[in-house]
């Protein structure tokens, strides 16, 4: 359920699917497995969502996609011992399911308080099988309700350990005969590291259901090519080998725009992307508690160069995560980091640092510390590595000594992880329908193993974040809270959110109907027509 990656929801994109989701066609929410949007019933401090799943949809084997397949999902997504992390906090509010006892397709998630985004949010999991995923019933006798609140309890259910056991296994999320949901293709090969094959179904059911124009499977296969080194796949682009490449690097993009011969066969797109870059301090390390040292080192990123040498016009610089399209939640009051030396030798100073010969120096705990910075960032990535190296020579030109390290994407993980880091770089995805950054910057979250890497976390942020994504109750509170939290961030400078980008990708003029998008995966291969076939 969980993945790290937008290429892999692509791919699960194709083999499951949501009770809601958004077409990239049009950028709206809309049914997918459910038959309609669902209805909304509020109560006091509890909102009721109904939904019913259509009534054509089923799984691979041909039975019926219920609610009972729904409750099956929230237990995995909410129990203990199984390695959802970043799913669980998402439907936190989801207190309980109550499935209509005459319609086994009917079904009522009660919530804890209400935001104007837990209409998507209840709808934005993928929903699993129940039958191939849990054949034994081991979770069958716990109910949702319990595992609301803390279920710490049920890590002692024997019947929960066997399914963890199995869940969390690396083969678990690998196995082809597990790896088959409600959508129109099953995986037909998976070779690790090299490609992955997909298959249409036959009869697949979205091709028998009415007003369901976003449900699509119309390529017969599709595949996906592995190959890590971007010069490697923009080599195999121009030779012909490839009918898509995203994320293409902007000089050999801008290369690309100029070929004329390469133009006949491709188009070129820059939808503007939902994903925006970020530099994360670890506050927990004594030389950056203080938050004014942090602010200086905000200034030494020189975010407008990073710009202009890893993204030309291809990026936005922005104040914090909300994408400065989304008008009304953008704090347009807040001006991002810009390089000044003198300000960042006024902040030093201000937060005790000492200029000394070699360096900057400060008594930390009894000790006398050099400030000095180790980045980490993912190997490969010239972005990042643009911006680390912009922040080493910056920071060299006011004696702050910087050393930069490039990591395998798994050691990068587990060292955020552990909080074994001074600063890194990293990006995230999002949306324009949901911005709940509670796992992200709650304090609750700051633990080794929760999400919130930085340490990030304030009384008052914390509230903030507690109200967006659970009692707010209008879209005109939600962007007073988001501009507040905007304030706060940019303030505490631990997780310094620097540009959104603009993705760059190529397809083979002989499609249409690709269904280009912001949105991950920004594009729906599921809707990719031949031009003949038209």
């Amino acid at each position: 359920m969980s993945y790290s990656h937008a290429g892999a929801l692509q791919i699960i994109n194709l083999l499951f699917q949501s009770l809601l989701s958004a077409d990239l066609g049009t950028n709206e929410i809309k049914p997918y497995l459910a038959k309609d949007m669902p209805s909304v019933e509020r109560q006091d401090s509890t909102t009721l969502f109904t939904y019913e799943i259509r009534e054509a949809a089923e799984w691979t084997n041909g039975s019926p996609v219920t609610a009972e397949d729904v409750a099956f999902t929230l237990k995995v997504a909410k129990a203990p011992l199984l390695n959802n992390e970043s799913l669980k906090p998402q439907l936190e509010f989801i207190q309980d399911i109550r499935i209509d006892a005459d319609n086994p397709r009917r079904f009522t998630f009660v919530c804890s308080g209400y935001a104007p985004e837990m209409e998507l949010l209840t709808g934005d999991f993928f929903i699993l099988p129940a039958y191939l995923y849990d054949p034994e019933n081991l979770l069958r006798h716990i109910e949702v309700a319990t595992l609301s609140g803390n279920p710490s309890e049920l890590e002692n259910d024997e019947k929960l350990k066997a399914f963890a056991v199995k869940f969390n296994s690396p083969d678990f999320g690998r196995d082809p005969a597990l790896l088959q949901g409600s959508g129109g293709y099953t995986l037909e090969n998976w070779e690790n590291g090299q490609y992955l094959t997909l298959t249409r179904k036959k009869d697949w059911w979205g091709n028998n259901t009415s007003n369901t124009q976003h449900l699509t499977a119309i390529p017969q296969r599709v595949s996906f090519q592995v190959i890590p080194d971007m010069t490697t796949a923009v080599l195999a682009l121009k030779n012909r080998q490839l009918d898509v490449l995203e994320g293409i690097p902007v000089a050999e993009f801008e290369q690309l725009q100029r070929q004329e011969p390469f133009l006949k066969d491709y188009a070129l797109h820059t939808p503007d992307a939902y994903e925006f870059t970020y530099a994360g301090i670890n506050t927990r390390r004594p030389k950056f508690a203080d938050k004014r040292t942090r602010q200086a080192i905000a200034h030494l990123l020189g975010i407008e160069s990073v710009i202009r040498v890893s993204q030309q016009d291809y990026a936005t610089p922005t104040v914090g995560p909300i994408p400065p399209s989304v008008a009304d939640f953008y704090n347009t009051s807040l001006k991002h980091y810009t390089s000044d030396p003198a300000k960042v030798t006024d902040l030093l100073k201000a937060s005790g640092w000492k200029k000394e010969k070699g360096g900057w120096y400060k008594n930390i705990n009894g000790k006398k510390e050099q400030l000095t910075i180790e980045v980490i960032f993912r190997a490969g990535n010239t972005s990042y590595e643009n911006a680390a190296v912009i922040l080493q020579q910056n920071a060299a030109q006011i004696g702050i000594p910087v050393h930069v390290q490039g990591v395998e994407s798994s050691l990068l993980a587990s060292k955020s992880k552990q909080h074994d880091f001074d600063l890194y770089f990293r990006s995230l995805g999002g949306n324009p329908f949901a911005f709940n950054f509670k796992p992200l910057l709650h304090s609750d979250y700051a633990k080794e193993g929760g999400l919130n890497y930085t340490g990030f976390g304030t009384p008052e942020s914390d509230e903030i974040l507690d109200r967006i994504s659970g009692t707010v109750t209008s879209r005109q509170e939600q962007a007073s809270l988001l501009k507040r939290l905007q304030e706060i961030m940019h303030e505490e400078a631990a997780f310094i959110s620097m540009y959104y980008t603009k993705e760059r990708i190529a397809i083979h003029q002989r499609f249409t109907n690709t269904k280009i998008s912001g949105l991950k995966p920004n594009y729906d291969v599921s809707a990719f027509t031949l031009k003949e076939d038209e």
